[in-house]
């Protein structure tokens, strides 16, 4: 099967100066758990995969980064789209992967699957990018830990219902877990490890 032209395009158009404004929202965005972020970079990512996560693709995957992707991006073009902007090679094998990409409307696995690093290197873990049909108009989310003052709030819409005992599950593991970024077109919102989450009251 040929390669699509889709494959060749829709990257960024100033990669370098891109990435750097990317990855210093990602870096505010995980100092700064539940902040609303958007990004500017203009791409074309192949369908299911979003603009802001693609923009995430972009900015953190490179040759020695195994990435994991779900079975509807992986039927996509995306696995090609990836391969030629950012070198990074597939695995299908969580653990192995440093960032997961996981399309809207997808059951989530146990977070313990992917890799949590270690003890020693807790930064040796996956970080899982989970896209959304919405980070607005859901169910009500309070945030507390370190970057917050008192209490945040997020209300992302189509979380699964299992996220909050998976999210708990996570935290468990302390120093050790996953860091999850919930994207939703072009906007992004950074849930670090630290971060304690709870449904907040109707």
């Amino acid at each position: 099967m040929g390669l699509t032209t889709e494959v060749f395009t829709g990257g960024f158009t100033d990669p370098v100066f891109h990435a750097q404004s990317v990855f210093k929202m990602l870096m505010d965005g995980m100092a700064r758990p539940g902040t609303l972020q958007t990004v500017e970079p203009e791409i074309d990512p192949p369908a299911p995969l979003g603009i802001a996560a693609g923009t995430i693709a972009l900015t953190l995957c490179d040759h020695d980064t195994p990435v994991w992707l779900t079975a509807g991006l992986g039927k996509s073009a995306v696995p090609d789209w990836l391969g030629f902007h950012t070198g990074a090679p597939l695995t299908a094998e969580k653990a192995d992967a440093r960032f997961a990409f996981i399309e809207a409307g997808t059951a989530l696995c146990s977070f313990g699957l992917f890799a949590s690093g270690t003890q020693e290197y807790p930064d040796r873990s996956t970080t899982v990018v989970i896209e959304l049909p919405d980070l607005e108009g859901g169910r009500r989310l309070a945030l507390i830990g370190p970057g917050i003052q008192n209490v945040t709030e997020i209300a992302p819409a189509g979380l699964p219902e299992t996220f909050l005992r998976l999210w708990a599950e996570n935290r468990a593991l302390f120093p050790r877990g996953i860091d999850i970024v919930l994207t939703s077109g072009k906007r992004f919102v950074c849930l670090p490890r630290t971060t304690k989450i709870t449904a907040t009251e109707i």
